[in-house]
């Protein structure tokens, strides 16, 4: 049950973003343009995910299990770290550049975006590099 719930909560992810041109790395460019010709429509699609997402972690910290009765794991730090706005700053240049986030990057991929393959190829490389970087720090435990 819990698979065929995430794959429903896929699906319905996936057709968001392509239905609100997430999954256009053109649109997403135009949006991030600021000094041309500027698509603002992005910023509607941002907005209303911010407000969704709002209402659900006011929802969320009331409750201890969700609604398929697992344990509700929210994130327990609110720090901002030198890792962290490293990290946003990376994510922010490869969208810049690319015009692909993650999960767009994968939506794009399964509709046949050429882009798309080259983006999701880089997006994995520096997964693994940045595990193999994790796991050779000193002082780091193996799990």
């Amino acid at each position: 049950m819990m698979a065929f719930i995430a794959l429903v909560a896929g699906l319905l992810f996936g057709i968001g973003l392509m239905l609100s041109g997430m999954a256009n790395p053109a649109k997403v460019l135009g949006f991030l343009d600021l000094a041309g010709s500027w698509d603002p429509s992005l910023a509607f699609v941002m907005v209303g995910a911010i407000a969704v997402g709002s209402l659900a972690f006011l929802v969320a910290r009331r409750r201890t299990r969700t609604l398929l009765g697992l344990p509700l794991q929210l994130p327990a730090s609110t720090a901002v770290t030198p890792r962290l706005v490293l990290g946003s700053a990376a994510f922010g240049i490869g969208w810049g550049i690319a015009g692909f986030c993650p999960g767009p990057a994968l939506v794009a991929l399964g509709a046949g975006y050429p882009k798309a393959w080259g983006f999701v190829a880089a997006m994995l490389a520096g997964m693994a590099v940045f595990e193999l970087a994790d796991r050779m720090k000193p002082g780091r435990q193996q799990a």
